[in-house]
């Protein structure tokens, strides 16, 4: 049997640790990142702040009944960029085949590697220790064969983690690990998995092919193969981005025309900011609303001239927000923007080198 060298690299609470490196007084105390108002929502929480129960994606006025002494930062997302790309460029100095999950994790495949060694652990070692010493952050990483275990087991260990998940040992790790573990698995799916009496890989492994599809359609034969240790995706490189956007939730709903207008405004010069900041450009401009009530809508229209300036993208938001509806009555919460069908695609797919059998 053939086997991929595949590593997981995850940031440990990465934005609060940039937080707590770059502010000396933030050290060792509950912080969270993200805007400190009646609707903000936590970004990521540091270690300390877990302890107590706060958690990404909560809101902010939970988390700070869970933990009184919670301290709010504001993020500085661009300032993250930053750093997540020095992180990639440590990567790169191993292998080119790069997987971004998202700005704190990433996929990569040293099957083939630049420096030659030979133990993809021996390479997740130097990757962590060159994060810490170059900029004093904290990584977890998994090692496995395939991207579905290696994700697994940069979860493993967490925070400052280094777990492998060797060929040999895999289907006895996965027998004894609950499925909620698993990609795919959120609360329906778990749900569902617990009336069939499955709860680990075990019963997952013990279950056909035919009645998982039954039950669960394209995703079964995902589930049948996890559980046999299967995930045949290669480590891809670059992905195009299909769109760019920003939203906002408002401290208070709004419904005053002056007030929605200007909110448009500044909406439309985040957008263009990012889209600047990530070198796209296309052709449709999407605006999504939503109301008080959590019911949401969204107005799209596309342009022959590409969209990636205020002069180009304010005319067009202007005249989807004509054609939505809004009044004390029923007040805007939340105001988007987007742009997505890409001027040109900016890369192409990569596939992933041949398989041959290297040790773990």
């Amino acid at each position: 049997m053939q086997y991929r060298k595949i590593l997981h690299i995850d940031m440990d609470a990465f934005f609060a640790s940039i937080e707590q490196r770059d502010h000396p007084e933030l050290r060792g105390k509950p912080i969270a990142v993200g805007f400190d108002g009646s609707r903000g929502v936590v970004a990521t929480a540091s270690y300390e702040a877990r302890r107590y129960g706060v958690h990404s994606a909560q809101a902010v006025s939970v988390a700070k009944r869970l933990c009184p002494q919670l301290i709010i930062v504001e993020s500085r997302h661009h300032y993250y960029g930053e750093v997540s790309a020095e992180i990639h460029a440590i990567f790169k100095e191993y292998t080119d085949l790069i997987e971004p999950v998202s700005i704190d994790e990433a996929f990569l495949d040293v099957t083939e590697n630049k420096p030659g060694i030979a133990l993809a652990t021996d390479i997740a070692k130097e990757i962590k220790e060159k994060i810490r010493s170059r900029l004093r952050l904290t990584a977890s990483a998994g090692v496995s064969y395939n991207k579905f275990l290696a994700k697994i087991a940069s979860d493993y260990r967490k925070p400052d983690g280094l777990f492998v998940i060797h060929p040999k040992k895999a289907l006895g790790f996965i027998a004894s690990l609950p499925v909620e573990k698993m990609w795919g698995v959120g609360p329906k799916t778990l749900d569902t998995m617990h009336r069939m009496g499955i709860f680990n890989g075990l019963q997952l492994r013990q279950c056909s092919l035919q009645h998982l599809t039954e039950v669960f359609g394209k995703q079964g034969n995902t589930f049948y193969n996890f559980a046999r240790g299967i995930d045949n995706r290669p480590v891809t490189p670059v992905r195009i981005r299909k769109s760019v956007g920003c939203e906002r939730t408002f401290d208070t709903d709004i419904s005053l025309p002056s007030a929605v207008i200007i909110e448009l405004y500044h909406t439309v010069l985040e957008l263009v900011r990012r889209l600047d900041a990530d070198g796209f450009t296309g052709h449709t401009l999407t605006l999504k609303i939503k109301y008080g009530d959590f019911t949401q809508i969204t107005r799209s229209a596309s342009s022959r001239t590409v969209l990636n300036t205020k002069n180009a993208i304010l005319p067009i938001a202007k005249k989807l927000l004509a054609g939505v509806s809004y009044d004390s009555a029923h007040p805007i919460r939340l105001m988007g923007l987007s742009v997505s069908n890409p001027a040109a695609p900016r890369a192409e797919w990569r596939e992933g080198l041949l398989p041959f059998n290297p040790p773990l």
